[in-house]
């Protein structure tokens, strides 16, 4: 049987510098910071006091209030940002078999505000006024469930949970979908909303969170020397992923098509990268081999690059390791430097960018980089947007646990 090509017709987000994928789009280029003090608790007695946070969301819009109610945070972000995704594709779902159409939306962590809200319910009213709508709406998989339900799409449907490899391995598992023939159409990404107080406090105590708290827009700075962890962030990015012909028969607009796909394991820690990134080169290399590409054929690196010691670290011998000679001629930016580290979402926003960088052959960079790491050579598209060519590129996702995800993306021929 022959793989089927896999374009992508649509794009929706929701994150900390742009409510929609124009606006992030946007403030990613021009080098937008999305950090700030957190508003939405009060953070007084934490060691880190900022986040990168949504702001001006007005879900009421376009969501009606008795389902809002319905809905944690990370759910109303996937719904936005698929709605938004859908629109931009232009697929009139009532002209379409709604059976061959999917959704697999990821999630690191779920619904952790109403896990939180509910469980201070417990504490303090008892068990009898625990709310009924708590494990519904907690549940990861209820993100792509209640989009599912939206639309009506009753195609494949699930939830990937692997940390921060999440919405990078939904677009992954919802190109294969596509490619085998199990569906026509994919809505694909990731959605979070953990800038609560709990994750909040678990995250610090584990010394992955920076605590540049006097200078919040500055704090998250990938591959610089002087980084000290990453930013929480929260958001959604969706893409819609649609196989080649049927795109084609409908006169969509196909920003770029998804050409590989890897996967790895790293066996080693629970949430400290292998040695030199073995596990991340690993993914690559299936990623380019998926793709019958070489590591020349890539132009452009949307890098994890979480801001943490590690991670720059080890992520930048894995692409040396992979790309060899080649590796400072690709450029490699990291956009948690603006959106900050949005945990499961991460992989979904980003895919949003490499989808941009390819349509439009401008690249975001990678800003507060200052100090170069002797550690950390590669060329880091530092502090400016650049406009590059892009007919290859390729977005790395590094989760606890050891999962390693890329996807690579390239012009649609």
């Amino acid at each position: 049987m022959t793989n089927k090509r896999v374009v992508v017709t649509g794009m929706g987000a929701v994150t900390p510098v742009g409510n929609n994928q124009k606006d992030f789009w946007a403030a990613v280029l021009a080098g937008k910071s999305g950090a700030g003090p957190i508003t939405r608790f009060d953070p007084s007695a934490h060691k880190t006091r900022f986040a990168c946070e949504v702001k001006d969301m007005k879900p009421e819009e376009v969501i009606p209030a008795r389902d809002l109610r319905r809905l944690d945070r990370f759910v109303i972000f996937a719904m936005l940002s698929s709605m938004e995704a859908v629109a931009d594709s232009g697929l009139d779902p009532e002209k379409e078999d709604l059976t061959r159409i999917g959704v697999i939306i990821g999630s690191g962590i779920g619904g952790i505000e109403v896990l939180e809200e509910q469980h201070e319910v417990y504490l303090t009213k008892g068990a009898s006024r625990v709310s009924p709508l708590m494990i519904p709406r907690m549940i990861g998989n209820l993100a792509p469930g209640h989009v599912s339900i939206k639309f009506g799409f009753k195609g494949p449907n699930s939830c990937p949970v692997t940390a921060c490899a999440s919405g990078t391995h939904a677009i992954g598992d919802a190109f294969k979908i596509i490619q085998r023939g199990h569906a026509v159409a994919c809505l694909a990404g990731g959605t979070e909303a953990a800038v609560t107080p709990l994750s909040v406090a678990g995250f610090e105590n584990m010394k992955a969170l920076s605590s540049r708290n006097d200078s919040p827009e500055t704090a998250s700075r990938p591959f610089d020397r002087e980084r000290d962890g990453f930013v929480i962030g929260e958001g959604a990015g969706i893409l819609f992923l649609e196989e080649y012909e049927h795109a084609k028969a409908r006169g969509a607009n196909i920003y770029c098509e998804v050409a590989g796909y890897g996967m790895t394991g790293d066996a080693h820690h629970m949430t400290a990268p292998a040695p030199e990134g073995e596990g991340a080169a690993r993914s690559m290399r299936m990623a380019l081999d998926d793709a019958g590409m070489n590591p020349e054929d890539i132009q452009y690196i949307n890098a994890h690059g979480t801001s943490t010691p590690m991670n720059d670290k080890n992520e930048s011998q894995a692409i040396q390791t992979v790309f060899g000679a080649s590796a400072k001629k690709v450029a490699v930016s990291s956009t948690k430097s603006m959106t900050g580290h949005l945990l499961g979402a991460a992989g979904g926003i980003e895919g949003v960018i490499i989808a941009k960088a390819i349509a439009e052959g401008r690249i975001p960079p990678t800003t507060n980089y200052a100090t170069p790491d002797p550690e950390c050579t590669l060329d880091y598209v530092p502090n400016e947007a650049r406009e590059l060519p892009v007919t290859a590129a390729m977005s790395n996702s590094l989760g606890f646990g050891g999962h390693n995800t890329t996807i690579l993306f390239k012009k649609a021929g």
